[in-house]
């Protein structure tokens, strides 16, 4: 049996027990993301009540299920790092534009299936794709990720969007509780335990949201034991031209997202990603999408939320998400468990997305910090992409006058910010510099080019 000492941490099997534990916190850390794509769409197309529980039990079980392949893998499928997968927002609008004028659910689930097989398609190409993305970039995308992610921790704290007590202070009182039983389980318990201080803050806010009648657990009388996720429940699939070219739309923005969170997870893990296991990643990404076509749900991609809580907790384990796969699993197939799940209410997940999500910013800052930013133009890239990157985060309607397409792509500050910091890395470090600029550059004794040298260098070696 290898020792800890051969084996790399990613791949490490903790003790049953605290593969238990590890899992389910990161069920709790994406379980309300996960069932929110189902409600809005099923919402949207007016579903009955049993439809909209099927759609969300089909959601996790299909999320658990991705999770696996993604985590454990099989031949060329998987990045093999501790990955959760949920569905993608970035295909909200679009799926509520094609099942309200193309034909409902089988028009979705159509080209739902056709951008997974497209998915597919074109791993090996992103794959090859890696070199521009050195530390510039890759720091700039994580930091977007992190602060894109807060204002979700926000409006969980202040009761979740749409709430009628949205912002009364019992609600941010409550998530300021959780927050800080993080911090202090983080900074004063034992390792183990603060290893698993997320879990802890939620279980300690659920204690006391029910005295305080936070919690509504109605659902869950009503939830049945046992449901089964069968292939095409709505009907046959239809392929529906103009739905499939929105779907592909998707699956860029989804594929670049995923790249993001993929490199995120290398950084914090210690495993750096080469472009063959991004291109397995993103592989798992299309086969899981199809699985969603086939089983009711929708597209599926790697959670950002989740990519927090491996850098807070420092638990780098691959088959700690493998065992929250196996837990969401579970719930999709024991309706009556989601429930019990889904009745935590939103300000005690809040106070512990503030902490995760903040994680997430803090990490890209550190690998920006591995950037030199003298003598050359990496400040802007950097402040042009974050700024891109939270437009559509501060004012969600700015691009309400595009076409729908260009809202797909640049209304999802990840990949808007992504996009932006990859173009003007090429711009500013990998076109030719003009001449007369490098010739006053080396008369003043300044380093030129600012290229793949200059971004790659520490700080100290660039001055």
């Amino acid at each position: 049996m290898a020792t800890t000492a051969d084996v790399h941490p990613v791949d490490e099997i903790p003790p049953v027990r605290q593969l238990a534990a590890f899992g389910l916190q990161h069920v709790l850390a994406m379980y309300a993301g996960a069932v929110a794509v189902p409600l809005i769409v099923g919402g949207a197309l007016k579903l009955s009540p049993a439809d909209l529980a099927y759609l969300i039990t089909a959601d996790l079980l299909v999320c658990g299920i991705a999770t696996l392949i993604q985590c454990v893998g099989f031949w060329r499928f998987g990045v093999r790092l501790p990955i959760m997968q949920g569905c993608t927002f970035a295909a909200v609008s679009p799926m509520v534009l094609i099942g309200t004028t193309e034909g409902g659910l089988p028009a979705i689930y159509g080209s739902v299936i056709v951008a997974g097989l497209a998915i597919m398609l074109l791993a090996p190409l992103f794959g090859r794709l890696l070199r521009f993305f050195p530390p510039l970039v890759t720091g700039t995308v994580i930091l977007i990720i992190g602060v894109s992610l807060l204002p979700v921790a926000g409006n969980w704290a202040a009761g979740g969007a749409g709430a009628k007590d949205f912002g009364e202070p019992r609600n941010l009182a409550l998530a300021g509780f959780v927050l800080a039983v993080v911090l202090g389980v983080q900074r004063f318990a034992p390792a183990f335990l603060s290893r698993i201080a997320v879990l802890l803050g939620i279980a300690a806010g659920l204690a006391v949201a029910v005295p305080f009648g936070f919690t509504d657990f109605s659902g869950v009388g009503d939830a049945d034991w046992v449901g089964v996720s069968t292939p095409f429940h709505f009907g046959t699939p239809q392929f529906r031209l103009s739905a499939i070219v929105s779907m592909l739309v998707v699956a860029l923005v989804t594929m670049t997202e995923t790249t993001g969170d993929l490199i995120a997870v290398g950084e914090l893990t210690g495993r750096k990603v080469e472009p063959r296991p991004l291109a397995d990643g993103l592989r798992a990404d299309g086969l899981s999408t199809v699985l969603g076509g086939v089983f009711n749900t929708f597209p599926y991609t790697a959670y950002a939320q989740n990519v927090g809580l491996v850098g807070m907790t420092r638990v780098r384990s691959r088959w700690v998400v493998a065992a929250a796969g196996g837990i969401l699993v579970l719930l999709g197939l024991l309706p009556k468990l989601g429930a019990v799940v889904a009745a935590i209410p939103a300000p005690v997940l809040g106070g512990a997305g503030l902490v995760m999500f903040g994680t997430v910013a803090a990490s890209g800052l550190r690998t920006l910090a591995r950037v030199g930013f003298q003598g050359n133009d990496n400040l802007t890239v950097v402040a042009v992409s974050v700024a891109i990157g939270l437009l559509p985060v501060g004012v969600p309607t700015v691009y309400a006058q595009f076409p729908d397409w260009f809202q797909t792509v640049m209304n999802s500050g990840i990949s808007a910010g992504c996009l932006s910091a990859i173009v003007l890395n090429l711009l500013f470090n990998h076109l030719p510099v003009r001449r007369s600029s490098a010739d006053g550059a080396q008369s003043a004794g300044l380093p030129v080019g600012g290229g793949e040298e200059a971004v790659e260098q520490p700080r100290e070696e660039a001055v």
